[in-house]
């Protein structure tokens, strides 16, 4: 079992965010690691999720490779892909970067990024559920009375939020999200995110999987539209089992749901700090991580 990074110490660190920390390498390039931090209601936990951080950094590396036909995105090499790595020049955190940091680290293209975090959900769940529990709306938009848990949508739906430096996310109206990126941008951003987010359903049904929701991230490398960030993990997206799924219940979630059950159930208010989480619950998660990339890649990671 590989020990636990919560953080990571480099030269050149740019950016320590909820989970990744960044580090400049020149060039426009980025050494962007993927940390076992966890967080739950936009609040990192203080106990880590060891291997998660792996297991992120090998799903995304996946995910890009089958989503790459849709559009580009800003890996230039995972870098425990040796055949990648030939042609990458090693500066600054990369030099002597050790085999467990480089198994969770992406040297990445320098993007310039665009501040909204593009939602696409096809069932009903999560904080999506809980608005329309409480006023029968989605990102304000009412919907149809009487829908269930878990109902699944007519279409993808797209339902942006906020792209918090710090605090929670915030779910967007329509006009909002309009506002913020405007008109045009909100429209490509849409089609791009629904797109993306067809083939992965698809290719998950395929494996008997439910791409539940998920959200994207996007910026601009030499003024093309990027899909930047992660993609499609278990920390960004939901997704259930084929045959667990049925409207009226939440089955369960190959996500961070273990968690997220717990802390509401511990009454927790949600802001910092965040209660101490029990060894089951972090196993559990670190489970249901290892089993949705084996599901979806049909490959087993060894932490």
């Amino acid at each position: 079992m590989t020990d636990a990074v919560f953080e990571t110490n480099l030269p050149g660190l740019l950016y320590r965010g909820k989970v990744r920390d960044t580090y400049e390498l020149g060039d426009d390039r980025l050494l962007m690691i993927a940390s076992d931090r966890i967080s739950a209601f936009d609040v990192v936990m203080d106990q880590p999720v060891p291997g998660k951080g792996v297991i992120l950094t090998q799903m995304s590396s996946f995910w890009f490779d089958i989503i790459g036909h849709v559009m580009p995105n800003h890996v230039i090499a995972t870098v425990s892909d040796e055949t990648a790595m030939v042609d990458v020049e090693r500066t600054g955190a990369l030099v002597d970067l050790s085999p467990e940091i480089a198994r969770r680290s992406m040297v990445i293209k320098k993007a310039k990024r665009i501040d909204i975090e593009c939602v696409v959900r096809n069932y009903i769940a999560g904080s999506a559920w809980a608005e329309y529990e409480a006023s029968g709306t989605m990102n304000g938009d009412p919907l149809p009375v009487g829908m269930k848990a878990a109902d699944r949508f007519s279409e993808p739906v797209f339902t942006p939020s906020t792209k918090a430096v710090s605090g929670h996310d915030m779910p967007l109206t329509p006009n909002e999200a309009k506002d913020l990126v405007g008109i045009d941008m909100h429209r490509v951003l849409e089609d791009k995110s629904i797109e993306v987010f067809q083939v992965a359903h698809d290719f998950a049904a395929a494996r008997g999987m439910i791409l539940v929701d998920t959200k994207f991230e996007f910026g601009f490398v030499d003024d093309e539209l990027t899909i930047i960030d992660e993609v499609l993990t278990p920390d960004s997206s939901r997704y259930w089992d084929v045959n667990d799924w049925a409207p009226g219940n939440f089955p369960p979630a190959f996500d961070k749901q273990f968690l997220r059950a717990w802390l509401i159930d511990s009454d927790w208010n949600r802001e910092p700090p965040p209660p101490t989480l029990p060894n089951e619950i972090i196993e559990q998660t670190q489970e249901r991580y290892l089993e949705s990339y084996r599901r979806l890649s049909g490959k087993s990671l060894i932490l």
